[in-house]
């Protein structure tokens, strides 16, 4: 039988030629043992594909005596003591998905891609999610030798639309909400956009009536959140008890009992496609609708990113203004009413909405007067 491989030499380098392709290859080397111990490698390579995997093993092995042994249960443990509890609760329940089960014992240098395949095909957005992040875990701890797919293999996450509890819903649920302590909770909720479990754990001490402010650490990131005590807040927490819990039986709830709640009451008002998280988006969508800078509506819920943010207010309807209308506008906050000549300082701006103050003005509208 003729040898697929064969060996020649060119200015005493040794060189590989595949008979079937005509590829040739440079072995580097002008040893004429050691170019015979790698033709015999590359036959038994191609003769018997285990004997890549048995190189690899040996190679790996002197890195990492355990990793022959390692299973991919071993990946889902790590993986269950990454990031906050939260953080660390989800992916433990998501490590029970029995998608999972028929490859918890399989080790990973004996993963393939069928292995993989078998579980993408037809698997839900949180399958995939989660199955790319053990994967991704796996090689980052050297685990894994090469990636099991390509990233262009891998399916498009494909979300479900999330969306803002509008006013009127908020309204409804409220007037069928008999339970004060709920009402209260999901008023709240409308008025300063936090998670429902942030808002689940606000105590008395976050609330500083001296400054107006209520102060709170968010659970998820660990970053402070400070936000004015707006008049309507200020009305619902003058209701909430002045010590301790401001919720004491919802924050003895865990969070699936309080969105199981929640969709119970929303089912009840025939309310679709809204969970307690829809607040967020809701307190996100009204800022951008009415104009509020978006690094305030960013920095009171939170978000480090501006990409995130935006998600969250996608949903949101702004109706732009005509340009005439925009125009009369701008020619009417130029009537600048001065309290006294001699000092030539600005006291308010007349606009079309109403008196504004002098940061509402354009900033070149500041050069004209003088100010320094």
């Amino acid at each position: 039988m003729k040898q697929r491989f064969y060996l020649y030499q060119r200015l005493e380098m040794y060189y590989l030629q595949d008979s079937r392709t005509g590829k040739q290859q440079s072995l580097a080397t002008k040893d004429k043992k050691a170019a015979l111990r790698l033709l015999e490698i590359k036959r038994q390579t191609v003769d018997n594909p285990g004997f890549n995997q048995f190189i690899l093993k040996t190679c790996l092995t002197t890195q990492d005596r355990l990793l022959p042994k390692r299973t991919w249960e071993g990946v889902m443990a790590q993986m269950q003591m990454h990031g906050k509890e939260s953080t660390q609760t989800r992916c433990s329940r998501a490590m029970k998905c029995r998608a999972f089960d028929a490859r918890r014992g399989v080790k990973l240098v004996e993963t393939t891609a069928e292995d993989f395949l078998s579980i993408l095909n037809g698997g839900k957005v949180s399958v995939i999610h989660y199955l790319k992040r053990l994967h991704n875990l796996a090689l980052g701890l050297g685990w894994l030798a090469f990636p099991v797919l390509a990233p262009r293999l891998w399916p498009k996450l494909r979300f479900k639309a999330k969306r803002g509890i509008t006013l009127a819903e908020h309204q409804r649920i409220l007037a069928a909400e008999r339970n004060p302590e709920r009402n209260l909770f999901y008023q709240l909720l409308w008025e300063i956009g936090s998670s429902q479990s942030d808002a689940a754990m606000l105590s008395a001490g976050n609330i500083d009536w001296r400054v107006g402010s209520l102060t709170y650490f968010r659970m998820k990131t660990g970053e402070q959140a400070q936000l004015a005590i707006s008049k309507s807040m200020a009305r619902i927490l003058e209701q909430l008890p002045t010590n301790g819990p401001l919720f004491p039986r919802i924050a003895a709830t865990i969070d699936n009992a309080r969105s199981a709640e929640f969709y119970r009451r929303c089912k009840q008002l025939c309310i679709k496609g809204v969970t307690l998280h829809s607040y967020r988006y809701a307190s996100a969508e009204r800022a951008k609708t009415c104009g509020y800078p978006e690094r305030f509506a960013q920095a009171a819920l939170d978000h480090n990113s501006e990409a995130v943010h935006r998600a969250y207010a996608r949903g949101a309807k702004v109706l732009i203004p005509t340009l005439e209308d925009y125009e009369k506008n701008n020619v009417a906050t130029s009537a600048i009413l001065f309290d006294e000549v001699s000092t030539g300082f600005v006291h308010s701006v007349q606009s079309g909405a109403g008196v504004a103050p002098w940061s509402a003005l354009p900033p070149h509208r500041s050069a004209k007067v003088g100010l320094s």
